[in-house]
């Protein structure tokens, strides 16, 4: 047992089943400790003695691993919390977004940080950012040094993720039991799912003569590559899948896996369309991800992961927050700019596209459409859609929706959506 301790902000399954996990089995950590402002949940582990459960998916069964010795405080009451961060050799922030580091509390993610390295007892500290974002660390780190009113301490360093594991909290208790899951704790009507995959790349550390405690992680130079690969990778096909499935009546993502025509559309968007812009931009770094046969190794081992029936991942938490995830810059828009910057016609990744606006527009009301927006439905297939009754009211739902103007640019983005309902409704048929 050496001398680091570790403290996570957010008792999500990312954190308890990466982060925390890999703390505890690497015998490094003295301390690990938790800030969870879900108070039943912080009692629940106490109760339990600091032991709680993550059910992992493998690819023939599901395994529970036991972690022991964890301390977990409410950050709106427990001063220890405080006394454990001047201490951390390394924190980690697994929060639902990094809109959620600052406030004008004095208990937020940011504020907490800079007191504890205001009092800082280690000789060292990392702090990995692990929301999904392409610059997370950054953003923490300004955060962070507003709240200190000073210039950041030597020997700090935040670093970026791109953590490709796929997790879930599973609430059904008959699903729990049925599955035969193991909840958190016990008293708590919920489990962690985590796939056992666990090749997550983190920024360098680069303070002298430090080591961190976690050592399975794979650290990067320069990060930025990865990132992009796994949001217009990764997490593009995801939500396209999720998006379609959801539009076909599919429930479990383990459902499409028998989809030949939907499987084929994703698996083109992820290696011809995603991978052929990365490959064309990031070539020049030799590395493996970057070539032809990386990439589609890369993108095979994701479709069959994203259909795993262990992990039971669901169509709607896969397209779940269609907003967010039809963003002018994020997944599914952000991957087709960069496909058609590289001379690229993200023929199949408009589908996905076009699905996630259906979803949209069947749920107008609930998102505050424009009335100039309104729907009318496509019955070009079995399957009824509902789609903008011509191209230009779709360029006005994405000029509403991305809260910009049409340039040029987005216009080609829009016509390739347009042109994608004829594929997209043989996609459909059953």
């Amino acid at each position: 047992m050496s001398d680091h301790v570790f403290v996570g902000f957010g008792f999500g399954p990312i954190q308890a089943g990466l982060f925390a996990k890999e703390a505890f089995h690497s015998g490094n950590f003295r301390r690990i400790v938790i800030a969870e402002i879900d108070q039943k949940l912080v009692d629940a582990v106490r109760a339990n003695r600091g032991t709680y459960y993550v059910n992992v998916a493998r690819k023939d069964r599901v395994e529970t691993v036991r972690i022991d010795g964890v301390e977990l405080f409410n950050p709106t009451r427990d001063q220890e919390l405080r006394t454990a961060l001047a201490q951390a050799t390394e924190i980690t922030t697994c929060l639902p977004s990094v809109n959620f580091y600052a406030s004008e509390k004095p208990d937020c993610v940011a504020a907490l940080v800079a007191e504890g390295l205001r009092e800082r007892k280690s000789d060292a500290t990392i702090i990995y950012a692990a929301e999904n974002n392409n610059h997370a660390a950054e953003i923490l780190e300004e955060a962070v040094t507003k709240k200190l009113s000073a210039p950041l301490l030597p020997r700090v360093q935040f670093l970026n993720t791109v953590i490709g594991k796929m997790s879930q909290v599973v609430t059904d208790p008959a699903e729990i039991a049925q599955r035969r899951l193991t909840p958190i704790a016990p008293g708590i009507d919920r489990a962690f799912l985590v796939e056992e995959f666990n090749r997550i790349l983190v920024s360098k550390t680069t303070i002298p003569g430090f080591t961190p405690g976690i050592r399975v992680f794979i650290e990067k130079d320069d990060l930025l590559p990865f990132e992009e690969a796994k949001l217009y990778g990764h997490n593009a096909i995801h939500a396209m899948l999720g998006f379609i499935g959801t539009l076909k009546g599919y429930v479990k993502m383990t459902e499409l896996a028998g989809d030949k025509r939907l499987m084929q559309v994703a698996r083109e968007a992820f290696i011809a369309e995603s991978g052929g812009a990365l490959i064309h931009k990031y070539a020049s770094l030799g590395d493996d991800l970057f070539t032809e046969s990386g990439y589609r190794d890369y993108a095979d081992d994701l479709l069959e992961r994203m259909t795993n029936p262990h992990l039971a991942d669901t169509t709607a938490r896969a397209g779940r927050d269609v907003v967010r995830k039809l963003g002018v810059n994020d997944r599914i828009f952000g991957t087709m700019a960069l496909a058609l910057e590289h001379g690229i016609e993200p023929r199949n990744m408009a589908m996905g596209a076009l699905a996630g606006i259906a979803l949209l527009l069947a749920n107008a009301t609930e998102y505050g459409l424009p009335v100039g927006c309104a729907p009318h439905t496509n019955s070009s297939s079995q399957q009824m859609i509902q789609l903008p009754p011509d191209s230009n009211a779709l360029a006005q739902l994405l000029a509403w929706l991305w809260k910009t103007p049409i340039t040029p640019a987005l216009r080609r983005i829009v016509d390739c959506i347009w042109s994608a309902r004829g594929p997209l409704g043989e996609v459909l048929v059953p």
